[in-house]
């Protein structure tokens, strides 16, 4: 954790970013979660600690780190965004039930073809496979 704060650190100075308490703390939470989680997720634990934070703070700052690179955004069919801090390349997992994300890594998947008409009219920048199910937990629970 301590490399991934150094990391946040020039990526938020390289990018004229203040490293403010609060958006450490943000990015913190981030880290230490491995679900993937919300604005309102990472707000509910950030205001023990900070308790005049916004949710639209936290919010806004999830959204300026994935503009700056630092995490990701996973979204689901009209779910709320959720945020993703793992750097290395790898696709995800979503339960159509409970919700819960699960990163994977796949070289088979990272090696998949752009097709040649996508290729002619966009600039792909990432490739992620994003499958959906239903989770051991959730089928297990019938």
């Amino acid at each position: 954790m301590e490399q991934d704060l150094r990391t946040f650190e020039e990526i938020c100075r390289e990018h004229g970013l203040k490293i403010t308490p609060q958006r450490t703390a943000i990015y913190q939470e981030l880290l230490k979660s491995n679900a993937h989680p919300s604005a309102i997720m990472i707000h509910q634990r950030i205001k023990k600690y900070y308790p005049n934070v916004s949710l639209d703070t936290v919010n806004r700052t999830l959204i300026t780190f994935a503009e700056i690179g630092l995490v990701r955004i996973v979204e689901g069919r009209g779910d709320p965004k959720r945020f993703d801090p793992n750097p290395r390349p790898h696709h995800h997992f979503r339960c159509i039930r409970c919700g819960k994300i699960v990163d994977f890594y796949n070289e088979e998947y990272d090696a998949l073809e752009i097709p040649a008409e996508l290729k002619e009219k966009f600039l792909i920048i990432s490739k992620r496979v994003n499958l959906e199910g239903i989770c051991d937990s959730c089928r297990n629970s019938r």
